[in-house]
C-alpha cells in the first residue's frame, strides 16, 4: 500500500506542477505586521501561572475587540493539561492555519523523501509552512486527493474532525476550523504521526526564520517559539508549540476573526497572548519585590 500510494504521489507530480504560476503564489506577513513594538516591561517580566487566565482574557476583552471572535485554547503536550481555554470549540476563519491540516495530511499519506516535481513532499511541507506558499499548498491538497482525503488521514490519526476544508491553501473564507481541532492535530503528529520531525521543522520559528523572521525578536519568546501564522482581511491566527522551561511543549491555538479591525492590533495581541504563555513561570508566584 505505501508503495502505491509513493507512485501514486510521483504520477501526479507532473500535474501539481502546471498547477503553480511560474512566480509562485505566497502570502506572507507584511513588514508592518513582522514589526511588533508591543514587547511592555511588564510582559517580559514574567507572570505566575495562575495569572495567566487574567492576562489573557485582559487582552481579548479590549474594547478594541469588542466585535472580535476569539478562540484561543492552550495545553501541555505530556498529559494534556488545559492551561488556558475560550472559544475553543467555535468554528472560525483560519486562514493559512488551514495548511496544518494540508501538511499534515500529506505527511500520513505519503513518505517525506515521496518526489514532487524536482524536490520531494518534505521540501515542499517546509515551503508551505515556512513561506506560506498558497500554489503549493492548493497543489498539495488536489495531489493527495482533496479534502476528504485529509479528512480521514486526520480521523486515522485521531483528531476530530472539527474542520471545513474549502482549498489547502487557506485563502477561501469558506474554510473552518475550531481551535480544539488545531490543538489535537499539533499534539498527534508529534506523538504518533509520520513525518513528525519534518513537520515540526517546517514551522516557522519565532524571531528566526519563515514568516516569523521579524516577530518576537528580541523577546523571551525568540527561538522557543515554531508556529504557523495566518492572514486574511480581517483573520489572524498563530498555532503551534512554545518550548516552555516550565511546562515542557506547551501546544496552543489562537484564531480572531473581526472584519474591519486593523491586522496590526490583532498580531499585537497575539503576540501579546504568546509572550504572556513565554514568560509563565511558578518563580513569580512567590518572588518579593
Amino acid at each position: 500500500m505505501k508503495q502505491k500510494r509513493l507512485a501514486s504521489l510521483a504520477s501526479l507530480a507532473v500535474l501539481m506542477a502546471t498547477a503553480i504560476a511560474p512566480s509562485g503564489v505566497v502570502r506572507a506577513e507584511t513588514a508592518a505586521e513582522a514589526s511588533n513594538p508591543l514587547i511592555a516591561q511588564s510582559v517580559a517580566a514574567g507572570i505566575c501561572p495562575n495569572q495567566l487566565q487574567g492576562a489573557i482574557d485582559s487582552v481579548i476583552r479590549n474594547p478594541t475587540f469588542s466585535g472580535a471572535k476569539w478562540g484561543i485554547h492552550v495545553e501541555t503536550l505530556e498529559g494534556g493539561r488545559v492551561l488556558y481555554s475560550h472559544g475553543t470549540n467555535q468554528y472560525l476563519i483560519p486562514a493559512s492555519n488551514i495548511k496544518i491540516l494540508t501538511t499534515a495530511a500529506a505527511l500520513q499519506l505519503y513518505d517525506p523523501l515521496s518526489p514532487i516535481r524536482s524536490s520531494n513532499l518534505a521540501s515542499w511541507v517546509r515551503t508551505i509552512n515556512q513561506r506560506s506558499h498558497n500554489g503549493y499548498a492548493d497543489s498539495l491538497l488536489r495531489g493527495i486527493g482533496g479534502a476528504n482525503a485529509v479528512r480521514s488521514a486526520l480521523t486515522r490519526l485521531g483528531v476530530r474532525p472539527d474542520f471545513r476544508q474549502a482549498d489547502g491553501s487557506g485563502l477561501s473564507r469558506n474554510n473552518l476550523v475550531t481551535p480544539s481541532a488545531l490543538v489535537d492535530i499539533l499534539k498527534a503528529i508529534v506523538q504518533r504521526g509520520h513525518g513528525k520531525e519534518v513537520f515540526y521543522a517546517s514551522l516557522p520559528l519565532a524571531g528566526r526564520t519563515g514568516t516569523l523572521a521579524r516577530r518576537f525578536r528580541s523577546t523571551p519568546a525568540q527561538d522557543i517559539v515554531r508556529a504557523k501564522t495566518g492572514t486574511l482581511r480581517g483573520v489572524r491566527a498563530l498555532s503551534g508549540y512554545i518550548e516552555h522551561s516550565e511546562y515542557g511543549v506547551l501546544v496552543f491555538s489562537i484564531l480572531v476573526n473581526q472584519p474591519g479591525q486593523s491586522g496590526q492590533r490583532l498580531i499585537n495581541a497575539i503576540d501579546n497572548i504568546v509572550l504572556r504563555m513565554a514568560t509563565m513561570n511558578s518563580y513569580h508566584c512567590s518572588r518579593r519585590f
